[in-house]
């Protein structure tokens, strides 16, 4: 705290001097860290620097400081009510952090005029004051990345043009660019995330993620009120090299390590469904019902709608509010398990498996019209459940 207290002191006192002279010895740059491997690097990091040769003063600014201590965080975080911060302190510590990890970190030079460098760093200055440092953090919209950016763009004299981008594509199919190899990681987010998270975004939305952000810096302009154009950019730098060695995790060894690497969201959904076929084969033999299994299915299923509907009603994050797998994964088999049980246990007909039959047949029929893509043991995992009442049926009418 008095370190940062010192660096914002002299960020503020250096800014609200604007003395071209002195301002020729600023440096501002964007700073683009790659993915780590843990789920909350997977997507990168951007920050600001911020370099006074002369004071001999390095300082960054970075806007994905968050207290995990925070009052009821977690709950908050859930809801979409969170709230990051941006916080200043010495280069060498936030580059230490990157160099553990083995990511490459990426240097892009601002070219900036005096009076814009001296803007930025005042504006930045001013940002990361207790009273101000607080903001509402949106994954997709309003992140460490675009607030860089917006702060770059609110320090410019005339705006910022980017190169036209040559692809548009959806926030879902950007997310899966860095998870594809994480696959329990990716299914969890596609669990989530609805249908708006598959619509086509426009370029400046694609402005999310750090590394796409970084693209587009090196081909953008600043036009003034004349149309006169420079380049934002002025030079890239790689500071911190990219270090797989560091990112290896270990190798398994054992028989339970390799069954984990190979056993995907997907193939343990393809597993569950052989299993249930065999139940039904059983079941059809034997010419009764296992009501334990019911039991099993509707409670995941019960616990899986619970959060899936939840998000969709309650939390403000993007995109979560359209998500059509509320379809299958609902609370309602947790209302109904005791009824269905009790009329297995008796041997009597229960509407419900009806019901369960036409509402899960209607999705696997019409889900590839639906305008989502699905996480990916979603298919499965909705023959898994109809499974149930079709076995249900054909045993009632033997």
């Amino acid at each position: 705290m008095r370190v940062q207290r010192y660096v914002l002191v002299l960020l503020t006192v250096l800014a609200s001097l604007g003395l071209r002279a002195q301002t020729d010895s600023l440096r501002v740059s964007l700073l683009t860290c790659a993915p780590g491997t843990e789920v909350y690097q997977l997507y990168g990091h951007t920050a600001l620097r911020v370099q006074d040769v002369g004071r001999g003063m390095d300082v960054v600014f970075n806007y994905g400081v968050f207290d995990f201590k925070a009052p009821n965080f977690m709950w908050r975080f859930i809801l979409g009510q969170c709230d990051y911060m941006v916080a200043a302190y010495p280069f060498q510590g936030f580059l230490q952090d990157y160099e553990k990890r083995g990511s490459q970190v990426t240097e892009q030079v601002l070219a900036l005029t005096n009076e814009e460098k001296a803007r930025l760093v005042s504006n930045l200055a001013t940002n990361s004051l207790p009273q101000n440092r607080t903001y509402r953090y949106n994954f997709l919209l309003n992140n460490c990345t675009t607030k860089a950016r917006d702060m770059i763009e609110q320090a410019v004299d005339g705006h910022v043009v980017y190169p036209k981008q040559t692809e548009n594509p959806t926030y879902r199919t950007m997310l899966h660019r860095y998870s594809h190899d994480y696959p329990w990681d990716e299914t969890g987010c596609d669990l989530l995330l609805g249908a708006a998270c598959d619509t086509v975004l426009s370029d400046r939305a694609c402005q999310f993620l750090p590394e796409h952000l970084m693209q587009c810096m090196d081909g953008a302009q600043i036009y003034d009120d004349d149309d006169n154009r420079r380049p934002l950019v002025g030079e890239t730098n790689i500071i911190l090299p990219d270090m797989p060695e560091k990112r290896i995790e270990p190798a398994a060894t054992t028989w339970q390590g390799r069954l984990l690497e190979w056993m995907t969201p997907t193939r343990a959904a393809l597993c569950l469904l052989v299993i249930c076929l065999l139940v039904m084969a059983a079941e059809w033999y034997w010419g009764r019902m296992w009501w334990g299994v019911d039991m099993v299915l509707m409670t995941v299923q019960g616990i899986m709608g619970i959060l899936v509907c939840f998000m969709l009603l309650f939390s403000q994050h993007p995109t979560v509010d359209s998500n059509w797998q509320a379809w299958v994964l609902n609370p309602l088999p947790l209302l109904c398990m005791p009824w269905v049980v009790r009329s297995a246990r008796r041997k009597k007909t229960c509407p419900y498996h009806y019901f369960n039959l036409l509402w899960l047949a209607l999705f696997v029929l019409f889900m590839a019209w639906i305008p989502q893509t699905f996480c990916a043991p979603m298919l499965p995992l909705a023959l898994v459940l109809l499974t149930r009442p079709i076995s249900y049926y054909l045993n009632y009418h033997r």
